[in-house]
């Protein structure tokens, strides 16, 4: 019987090309869709559990809600992982990490060995002590893994980087130099495996932390805030609930004793306005949930979009589902005879269920195969959609079986309505010609239609907004000029001569400005957030957190900020070392409506320095959150050189430029990149999501499409008797194009008018992550809606116009 079925089935497909390839390529199309995000999804969701004991590794939360305004970081104070070991129990180890820019040796580097002259740099350097080692057990392949950062001085690298800097020769004990300083000589005690791609953690080089103060009386302070801690718990421990006792701990053992000393205002807040957490986040949770953290992990994802892709994926195979379930309810009259002719002779509704489930299950089977074959054609493009590496997985034993039930589940899904209700026909009814050519259940075709194009309108709406806030984001005013600044790094290995280097750089023609400062309105720069008081408040008045800036005389000028009030630093005046140019945010927070210019304010740190100029706000982190206090002062910081430059020809001026250094650093290579380009790279992942939305957009409207293409036809061919005869009656091709097409259309204007309100809430959310935004207008419901409704248009009028201009007499000729 099974093999009659298949055989029905197969003469089915064979006898329907048209029909048949539109079932498939939709299903196929829609497959490969969702192979491709499941793939995604499924690498997403891996990051952090291939360690050891991963169910036990926590990673330290702090969270303060001040006055309703909740804020979660991950910097603890030196001391604060010694204390969770030796105060609980229940925590079997405690380690930190140490990577922020501001302390040398974080981040990246200029390296070299030390029998060796020639530099290169180096990213990935990060400060952990032994313990984290401990905790996350990272595989070796040499060294002693108990002990490899025990000594000060020493460094861990990955394999990559041995492989790299010692080609056939053994690395441990071998001395590496980090910029050209031999205070900051390390020697090798162990090589690593390459962390996995699905880590948080991204290193090659691990300096030991043994020995290390970054000024005196630092690993000791419990008032400066730099590590990032992990914790590996005790079986059975409850997370949640140390967490709190955590906090409760640390708060009156620790700090509320320092606090009453310093005189500090937070102390008469502390439970009231202001509320501090201590959350053991699992370490499986950060690369997805911590959105909301303020932390140093880069290229993290976000649940949401696992969600929202997921959704898309769904819907995407829901469309291909509804065109098969259309154009088989839709050429319900050419089964009905046989229907009618097998229950005549007795066959059972539910052997003609099976027949038509067998059909369902052929057109999944080979949609599952070409489905497959296309998502692996795509994978490589996909990837550079997506900034992934993913890899199909032909080896994996889990494959098959998935595609397998993938298959009985989609033939299941989109053929159980169309069995049913083919099979229901009464066999009087077929043989006397009374069921209805095609029309029978033409509500539910509409509605399914309907639902299609809502979906399409929905992804094109959301591609439109994402690209409007994208642009809106290059474009908008951010208070500095980031066009034609270049970026020279690693410019402290010229040691003292920096400033000689940035003297040759201005004589260079169609330089304009060059700045030395690593604190710079982009991503991965430096950072130095502080505590800030009018001067002589500190122990009245709650202190305002800023960043605290060092910048040289030329800082301004070269990124093109604006002052408001005051003067810039001046090289012909001594005491502006002790002045200080506020933002306008930080002036308005400090000083209201005073005039701070004049007046003097102090840091966490006890400096006092007089305000000099306040200079305009400008986004100095994300568009995702507001202009914070900003604070710049005279230093040095030499590690970037920024240089204003005035030219149409930068391949010229960028060999100048090279010239240049290779005069002050023959050794070192010449490494430089545009302000322009790393401000847009703050926004990868919106342009990502906005590719991906616009690739699935398309492929909505393709599947939606072929439906509404297969349907027309068939609606033409139904109608051919009645177009003909309108025709010999005096029809014009416009009058019957119109008529074929007129009810596809009302349809995607209901889908219009039923999307938009959707695809606006959804919108508004998303927007809700950025401070700085557009605004979700009509003109983008009018363009998604004027779009879907060409295409669809287009579609249509193939099939009418084709169906008009045929001769009326081949479809009366019978009459």
């Amino acid at each position: 019987m099974l093999k009659n079925y298949f055989k029905i089935a197969v003469r089915q497909l064979l006898k329907q090309k048209m029909y048949t390839a539109i079932k498939i390529g939709g299903f196929a199309l829609s497959i490969a869709a969702c192979l491709l995000i499941t793939l995604y999804i499924r690498h997403e969701l891996s990051y952090d559990r291939s360690y050891p004991n991963a169910d036990r590794i926590y990673r330290v939360i702090g969270e303060s809600i001040d006055n309703g305004v909740d804020e979660k970081g991950v910097s603890f104070p030196a001391p604060f992982a010694r204390s969770l070991k030796d105060d609980f129990p229940e925590i079997e180890e405690a380690g930190r990490l140490m990577s922020n820019r501001l302390f040398t040796g974080a981040g990246s580097n200029q390296l070299r060995r030390a029998d060796k002259v020639e530099n290169t740099f180096e990213e990935g350097f990060v400060y952990i002590d032994q313990q984290l080692l401990n905790i996350f057990q990272w595989p070796m392949v040499a060294g002693d893994a108990a002990h490899v950062l025990d000594e000060p001085k020493t460094m861990v690298i990955s394999q990559r980087m041995a492989a790299k800097y010692f080609p056939h020769e053994d690395p441990i004990g071998k001395v590496m130099l980090l910029n050209d300083n031999s205070n900051y000589a390390y020697r090798i005690t162990g090589v690593m495996k390459d962390l996995p791609s699905t880590s948080h953690l991204q290193y090659n080089f691990l300096l030991t932390l043994s020995g290390v103060a970054f000024w005196n009386g630092e690993q000791t302070n419990w008032m400066s805030s730099n590590y990032d801690n992990y914790v590996r718990l005790r079986p059975g421990t409850d997370a949640q609930k140390l967490g709190k006792r955590i906090c409760d701990n640390i708060l009156q053992k620790y700090y509320i004793p320092i606090m009453r000393e310093a005189g500090n205002k937070d102390l008469e807040r502390l439970g009231k306005s202001l509320e501090l957490r201590i959350n053991l986040q699992p370490v499986s949770d950060i690369h997805l949930y911590s959105n909301d953290i303020h932390d140093n992990v880069h290229n993290r994802g976000d649940i949401r979009f696992i969600w929202l892709f997921g959704a898309v994926a769904c819907f995407i195979l829901l469309i291909a589902c509804i065109n098969f379930i259309n154009l088989s309810t839709a050429r319900s009259a050419n089964r009905a005879k046989e229907v009618g002719l097998k229950k005549t002779i007795g066959a059972f509704r539910s052997s003609l269920v099976q027949q038509f489930l067998t059909e369902s299950f052929l057109f999944s089977f080979l949609s599952v195969i070409l489905g497959s074959m296309l998502a692996w054609a795509l994978l490589p493009y996909f990837n550079q959609l997506s900034a992934q590496t993913l890899v199909f997985p032909w080896h994996e034993l889990w494959l098959v079986p998935a595609l397998l039930v993938a298959a009985v589940v989609i033939g299941l899904l989109a053929g159980i309505y169309p069995s049913f209700y083919l099979s229901s026909f009464q066999p009087m009814q077929v043989l006397k010609g009374s069921i209805s050519r095609g029309t029978k259940n033409s509500n539910l075709r509409s509605i399914l239609v309907v639902f299609q194009f809502a979906t399409s309108i929905i992804l094109i709406i959301g591609t439109v907004v994402i690209y409007r806030q994208m642009q809106f984001i290059l474009h908008r005013k951010i208070g500095f000029d980031k066009e034609q600044v270049v970026m020279i790094q690693g410019a402290h290995t010229l040691g003292d001569k920096v400033q000689t280097f940035k003297s040759e750089l201005q004589r260079l023609p169609h330089v304009a400005h060059v700045a030395v400062s690593d604190f710079l309105p982009v991503s991965n720069t430096k950072r130095n957030g502080n505590s800030l008081w009018k001067d002589g408040r500190s122990k009245i008045d709650m202190p305002e957190f800023g960043q605290f800036w060092q910048v040289d005389h030329d800082y301004l000028a070269t990124m093109g900020m604006h002052l408001v009030a005051g003067r810039n630093f001046s090289k012909d005046m001594p005491t502006d070392s002790q002045a200080v140019i506020l933002n306008q945010t930080l002036a308005k927070k400090l000083f209201g409506k005073e005039d701070p210019l004049g007046q003097r304010i102090m840091n966490g740190g006890g400096n006092s320095f007089q305000v000099i100029g306040i200079v305009e706000d400008f986004n100095f982190e994300s568009m995702r959150s507001k202009v914070e206090g900003l604070c710049m002062s005279l230093g040095n910081s030499p590690t970037i050189v920024s240089v204003k430059v005035n030219t149409a020809d930068m391949t010229k001026m960028i060999s100048a430029i090279t010239g240049v250094w290779k005069s002050f650093a023959p050794n070192q290579p010449f490494r430089y990149n545009f302000l322009d380009e790393r401000f847009a790279q703050m926004y990868d992942d919106v342009q990502r999501t906005g590719r991906i939305f616009t690739c699935f957009s398309i492929l909505a409207i393709i599947i939606a499409c072929l439906g509404l293409f297969a349907l027309s036809a068939y609606m033409a061919e139904q109608r051919s008797k009645e177009i003909s005869i309108r025709k010999v009656l005096g029809a014009s091709v416009a009058q019957v194009t119109a008529l074929i097409s007129q009810d596809f259309v009302k349809l995607v204007l209901i889908a219009v008018l039923l999307a938009s309100p959707i695809a606006w809430w959804a919108m508004s959310k998303w927007l809700q992550d950025f401070e700085y935004r557009v605004n979700v207008s009509w003109w983008m419901f009018a363009l998604a809606g004027m779009l879907v409704i060409t295409i669809a248009l287009a579609t249509i009028s193939f099939q009418s116009i084709k169906a008009a201009l045929t001769n009326p007499v081949k479809s009366l000729k019978a009459e």
